[in-house]
């Protein structure tokens, strides 16, 4: 395994409410209302899908710019209180650390956001760190993890990938990692080099180890997959 690459908000913290609350003002802000379906259409998304999105089902006239500056302001606001870590995030990204693992966060949020989340989950834990900022596309495009990949200077076909989300898993997937699913908001169905477990308190290293390996028999066995 040359890498460990972790998605963030409903990965490694428990952003996802969070962003629902500040969907939800910055909706009532342009006149509609906002509901679980309109997040589950997001999840996983960027920030202009989300604007786009959120303009479209209001009708409102609003500047796109302006619909992200106020999701933006209202996410560093709360955010910049700290964020609670999702269980077993803490335990695995020091195991991660411990065993000398090259590890980047790879998110489809903003550098900003990224940077208010990573006062709580702890800087030192990554090596390269890829927002979408970085990228030209986001996910479910591969794109983001192919850069985390080579400025790792990793092979993507032996790293794995954690992830919380469909367009997460897609984009993993379709850059040739194997994946960790920890599904959150949507429900991810199980697939060739993919497991798919309830919590990261269900991940370990030897466990990584052994995705990327394709070693079936050493993971478990309801979870098994077909290498």
């Amino acid at each position: 395994m040359d890498a460990v690459l972790f998605d963030m908000d409903g990965l490694l913290v428990d952003s996802e409410k969070v962003w629902f609350e500040v969907e939800t003002e910055v909706m009532a802000r342009l006149g509609g209302d906002w509901g679980p379906q309109d997040q589950e259409h997001l999840v996983g998304g960027s920030m202009p899908a989300t604007v786009a999105y959120m303009l479209k089902v209001s009708g409102s006239p609003a500047d796109p710019a302006d619909v992200a500056a106020w999701m933006l302001e209202g996410m560093i606001g709360r955010l910049s209180g700290g964020v609670e870590l999702m269980p077993g995030a803490a335990e695995l990204l020091a195991a991660v650390r411990r065993a000398g693992l090259p590890a980047a966060l790879v998110t489809s949020s903003s550098r900003k956001i990224a940077d208010a989340c990573l006062q709580s989950i702890g800087r030192h834990h990554f090596d390269q760190v890829v927002t979408c900022d970085d990228v030209e596309r986001t996910k479910p495009d591969p794109e983001p993890y192919l850069t985390a990949a080579r400025l790792l200077g990793a092979d993507p076909a032996r790293c794995v990938a954690l992830e919380d989300s469909p367009n997460g898993v897609t984009a993993a997937t379709a850059a040739g990692c194997r994946v960790v699913a920890v599904p959150s908001v949507l429900p991810i169905p199980h697939a060739p080099g993919r497991l798919v477990v309830g919590s990261l308190r269900e991940v370990g290293v030897e466990l990584l180890r052994a995705l990327s390996e394709g070693d079936a028999e050493a993971l478990p066995e309801a979870r098994s997959f077909d290498p």
